[in-house]
């Protein structure tokens, strides 16, 4: 977090513009994730696509049993 301070001019221009993510630790440990706007957006689609996928196998599995 310390080296995220220190650079906190660079590491913007290097996360959107060069797509460098950036994983700040403390302690030695990662704290957060930086990664361009657009690749957070894409990732929150793919878990939201992720989750209505498991809902509707899990709605024609529902669907099924209850036919039988």
């Amino acid at each position: 977090m310390s080296e995220l301070r220190r650079s906190l001019r660079v590491v913007p221009e290097e996360i959107s513009r060069k797509r460098i993510p950036h994983v700040p630790t403390r302690g030695g440990r990662p704290e957060v994730a930086l990664v361009p706007s657009d690749e957070y957006k894409r990732f929150h689609r793919l878990q939201e696509e992720d989750v209505l996928a498991r809902f509707d196998r899990l709605t024609e599995r529902m669907a099924s049993r209850n036919q039988a």
